[in-house]
């Protein structure tokens, strides 16, 4: 082999990427030591593939051990770390830095609607008692010996409300919902959806006449904030419609 032939250049050595200053401002509050909400500032180092929980995390460990939130999984999949992140409704888990513009202040609070007991943390009693109320869970008469089968068809008809995780991001976000103490809000008619259209189930109609409620279906007003702040991508106002059809015609 010739010199010429020789590959004498340095093999190329990427540089690991410097951490960067990001401020993250809070909106705290304990109604153990507070009348009103207040902003509270911290600076975090950074990188790009971090996450929202990532800085929490790190004011938490680092800074301030009386930050109060949510988590659980970390991986978007539990919904138990919903929050407003720039005033959009996000999961903390699954919000990178990267997408966010540092230039500025990210300025992160609990998610509105729901009674605040601390921090970014609310109380989620009003949001589980409306989706127990509207039935969400299989019912049929018969016990068969093996299982109940369904079609592929059948079952596409309910399959993206099947991936509802119960975060609250959507009910939250419905201008209705913060007003109206009363209303179901999304989550829970995404739910009543799940089963209303389940061609195994029986009880559509029980749930039909409970959505058809004033504080039920007829509520929405379509402005589809709750589309945009599902974690999960589930088309929910076109999940409400499809259940207002299913009122007017009384059947799925």
């Amino acid at each position: 082999m010739t010199e010429s032939q020789v590959d004498t250049a340095a093999p190329q050595v990427e540089e690991p990427e410097k951490p960067f200053k990001v401020e993250i401002v809070v909106r705290r509050y304990s109604s153990e030591t507070d009348q009103e909400p207040y902003w509270q500032s911290f600076t975090v180092d950074m990188y790009s593939t971090n996450r929202i929980l990532d800085a929490l995390h790190q004011i938490k460990w680092e800074q301030d051990s009386t930050l109060a939130f949510r988590r659980s999984c970390a991986h978007g999949v539990c919904g138990s770390d919903a929050m407003r992140i720039n005033g959009r409704n996000r999961l903390a888990c699954k919000t990178l830095i990267k997408d966010l513009d540092i230039t500025k202040p990210v300025y992160v609070e609990a998610i509105k609607g729901l009674p605040l007991e601390r921090d970014l943390i609310v109380d989620m009693d009003p949001f589980f008692e409306s989706f127990k109320e509207v039935q969400p869970f299989l019912q049929a008469s018969d016990k068969p010996e093996k299982e109940r089968i369904q079609s592929i068809e059948d079952r596409a008809v309910f399959d993206d409300t099947t991936k509802c995780i119960l975060c609250a991001a959507c009910t939250t976000s419905c201008p209705v919902f913060w007003t109206d103490g009363q209303y179901f809000g999304p989550a829970a008619i995404v739910n009543a959806h799940r089963f209303i259209f389940d061609s195994r189930d029986e009880a559509a109609s029980t749930r039909l006449d409970i959505l058809n409620d004033q504080e039920g279906v007829w509520r929405c007003r379509t402005t589809f904030n709750c589309t945009e702040a599902c974690p999960r991508g589930i088309e929910v106002t076109k999940a409400i419609a499809e259940v207002k059809q299913a009122v007017l015609r009384g059947r799925p």
